[in-house]
């Protein structure tokens, strides 16, 4: 995973001044790194019979198509709210400072669907617990979510496994 980890580009100060930015558009324009970073996220979830896969707006498109297309399932887009052309179903949800909403189109997914979320990154887990309280709204089965990047210290991951759901990423970085 060394070389996964190496295709990250790190940004410091970004978007602000102590943060330390996980960049994987590096990682996306690497075939190699990319192809192993999907490969590795499917891995977990190969035989769990997943229906669809969600990819959490705007990298867990690009992931998540992927993934879907690896397990030959279909995709869902989590998307900002607003930007959906259909009738939707919407979750809001606390930011440190604010408040911000995600949607899926109601018949993104059906009520016996399992489904796996993809994003890049889970740092304190905020966006993926909402995208799992929609889609259990929509009556979907959530048996999973996986990230390229874990940031344990902000305890997304954590959070998320204490909704039932588990969680698989493929490298950790400490700190914010």
């Amino acid at each position: 995973m060394d070389f996964i980890r190496d295709a990250i580009r790190t940004i410091p100060d970004y978007p602000k001044k102590g943060i330390m930015f996980r960049d994987v558009t590096t990682l996306l324009k690497d075939a190699r790194a990319f192809r192993a970073a999907v490969d590795q996220m499917v891995m977990p979830w190969a035989g769990a019979k997943i229906d669809k896969v969600a990819g959490i707006e705007a990298r867990g498109f690009i992931l998540g198509g992927a993934v879907a297309h690896q397990l030959s399932v279909g995709f869902t887009p989590i998307r900002k709210k607003g930007k959906l052309p259909h009738r939707t179903l919407i979750e809001e949800y606390e930011l440190e400072y604010g408040s911000d909403a995600i949607e899926i189109h109601a018949d993104g997914v059906e009520e016996t669907d399992r489904v796996l979320i993809v994003d890049d990154l889970i740092a304190t887990g905020g966006t993926a617990e909402a995208a799992i309280n929609l889609l259990r709204r929509a009556g979907a089965d959530v048996v999973g979510a996986t990230f390229v990047i874990d940031l344990p210290d902000l305890g997304g991951a954590k959070r998320i496994e204490e909704m039932g759901v588990p969680v698989a990423s493929l490298v950790a970085f400490e700190g914010e």
